[in-house]
This record gives C-alpha cells, structure tokens and sequence, in this order.
C-alpha cells in the first residue's frame, strides 16, 4: 500500500542586518530539509545524526505538526521523519524558523488547506515570535517585517544579486535566549536615532547599488555592543572582514555567527575571519552563500 510523502526544504536566514533589530531579514541558500509520512508512533532519523532531536520530545518540527493535527480535532497517531540538518544549531542563522516554517506547510499541506499570513503567524508564534527570521524562511528574500498585538506587516524587496553572504560561524553555540538577557530594557535617546538613520539608508544603499555606504549604514548600537561581549574576539573579526574587501559586516541574528556581505574576495574574507577567531583557540569554518528567493518548498509524492 503506497504512502503519501510529504518533503519541506527551508532557507536558512540572518536577522538584523546590523540596524535593522527584530526588522530586516534575509533568506541564504543553505537549507534544512524535513520528508515525512504518517506512522504509528514517531520515527526520526536526522543527517547528521543528531541525538537532541531524535527524540520526539525535543524536536519542533514533530511538536507543529502534532499541534496542528490536533487543532484540527484530530488524534496524532506518528510520523516517521527524516530531517537533514545542514544549518547549525543556536549560532543565528534561524535553524528553528525553518521546523517551525515545514512543520507548517507539512499540516496545512496535509489537511488540504490553504495557507493564508493569518494561519500562519498564528501557529508560528506560538513557537517563536520572530517575523524577522520566520517569513524570509517561508518566502525567501529580504523581508522588513514588524508585529503588532493584532497583525504583522511586512514587505519583500529585490536584494541585489551580485552581493553575497560570508558566513563564518564559530564552533559554539549561542542562544537566543541568552543573547536576548544582555540586552538592556531601556536605550539612550541617541542610540535610537543611529539606528533609525542607518536602517532608513540601508534600505536605500540597496536600492541604489550605493555599496560605499554599507559599512556605515550596518553599524548598530541597540544589540551587537551588548551581545559581541558573548563571542571572543568579535571586533577583530569583523575588522578583518573590512581589511580583505568586505562591504558590510554584522553578528547574524543573535550570533554566533559572523556575517559579511561582499560582491567579490569571498574566500580571502571568509579566511580572514576564520583566522580571527582561531587567534582566541576558537575553530571556525564560513560559507559563500547567495540569496535565496524562493523561500520554502513544498513537494508531495506517493511512496
């Protein structure tokens, strides 16, 4: 007797964008991947065998689909799950937003029913309740998003194609939790206003092509002095990235990854930052990455 398969591919993505706190969002094309069946109890093989969220207990992606099934007055009877994991965990590259994103499009998927902003945000919240990393992961791009009590806005704008991602992500993990509890509750008046005036002209360095202007307009000082005391030796590698052709560079999310945005010496900056980090005995590796504008994919076939 055939089965029906369900298989979700969902983007990476980096938050923030240096000015841009809790706003601006952006898809890469690394991705995780989740297939799924219906099963008599749960099953789940991860590559690379990942422990945590083999069980059942842990693992998000089985928690949204079980909630959804249910909020369908449905009994969850199992799944059986092969999930590929190529983004890493806790190092701000939103690893949970994409088993938030396919958990999602797996029930709506599943139960037939179309997918509207309002269903979702209102599932996906109850998981995260970040638009910044959760819509770039669902439709891809660079999104600017904000949350009200009642709704979310958001836009998708182009994102110039000849720019792409330096990730360089260190060999430790970091919260997002943690990183949030640095932060403080209140900001000086003047912090504020750097923040406004650089997300305003970010927005506009890359309608424009004006690339002369990112590594001003990415500076920040709402999250990154207070989180960079979290990751060793953060101002040297940034620094690094500058010194071998970086255009703009900035934690990624709540880190702790490094992101620097480059039109060309990819590898001689991913190199560089690496190094910077092996200076305090810490290993790291990078990736070129480019935009993903897709955002998540669905594919459904019999097995």
């Amino acid at each position: 007797m055939s089965k029906k398969v369900v298989k979700v591919r969902v983007p990476a993505t980096t938050a923030n964008l240096g000015p841009g706190f809790d706003t601006f969002g952006l898809a890469l094309t690394l991705y995780n991947e989740f297939e799924v069946e219906e099963e008599d109890g749960v099953y789940i093989e991860s590559y690379p065998k990942n422990e945590f969220i083999e069980n059942p207990e842990n693992n998000l992606f089985i928690k949204v689909i079980k909630y959804l099934c249910e909020a369908e007055g449905k009994t969850f009877h199992g799944a059986r799950l092969k999930q590929t994991v190529n983004i890493p965990v806790a190092r701000g590259l939103g690893s949970s937003a994409t088993a938030i994103v396919a958990g999602i499009l797996t029930g709506f998927a599943v139960h037939k029913k179309p997918l509207t902003d309002e269903e979702f945000f209102k599932v996906a919240y109850l998981f995260e309740p970040h638009p910044d990393n959760l819509l770039p992961a669902w439709k891809g791009g660079f999104i600017t998003a904000l949350k009200t009590e009642d709704k979310t806005y958001y836009s998708k704008m182009d994102f110039p194609k000849e720019i792409k991602a330096v990730v360089v992500i260190p060999d430790f993990e970091l919260s997002t939790e943690k990183a949030r509890l640095v932060l403080p509750s209140q900001v000086p008046l003047k912090d504020a206003i750097f923040n406004l005036q650089r997300s305003a002209l970010f927005i506009r360095a890359l309608e424009e092509r004006r690339y002369d202007l990112l590594k001003v307009v990415m500076e920040d000082r709402l999250h990154q002095p207070y989180r960079k005391n979290l990751i060793p030796n953060f101002d040297k590698v940034i620094q690094s990235a500058y010194e071998n052709g970086a255009l703009g560079a900035c934690l990624s999310g709540a880190g702790s990854t490094i992101l620097a945005l480059a039109t060309e010496n990819f590898d001689k900056i991913g190199l560089s930052m690496v190094e910077a980090f092996k200076e305090v005995s810490i290993n790291a590796e990078y990736k070129v990455l480019e935009v993903d504008t897709q955002g998540a994919t669905v594919e459904i076939f019999e097995k």
